[in-house]
């Protein structure tokens, strides 16, 4: 029986996202196969604490930043 060699190449988890309406300018990046670093300037304390748990724990890299009507 002969076995073969698979070798599986990793892509990079990584992705930005913008998106602007007539209220809002949001950017977000993140990255799956970080080491658990975030930057936030949302406006939402709260929403950025838990953000920075997620962010922390999950050892992923997360920057989200808002502008405008975030209430």
């Amino acid at each position: 029986m002969r076995l073969l060699a698979v070798e599986q190449i990793m892509t990079e988890r990584k992705v930005s996202v913008e998106r602007n309406t007539l209220e809002t300018q949001i950017k977000v990046t993140i990255n799956l196969d970080g080491t658990g670093e975030g930057r936030f300037a949302i406006g939402v304390p709260f929403m950025e604490h838990m953000l920075d748990q997620v962010v922390r724990h999950g050892l992923i890299d997360l920057d989200v930043e808002c502008v405008g009507d975030t209430h």
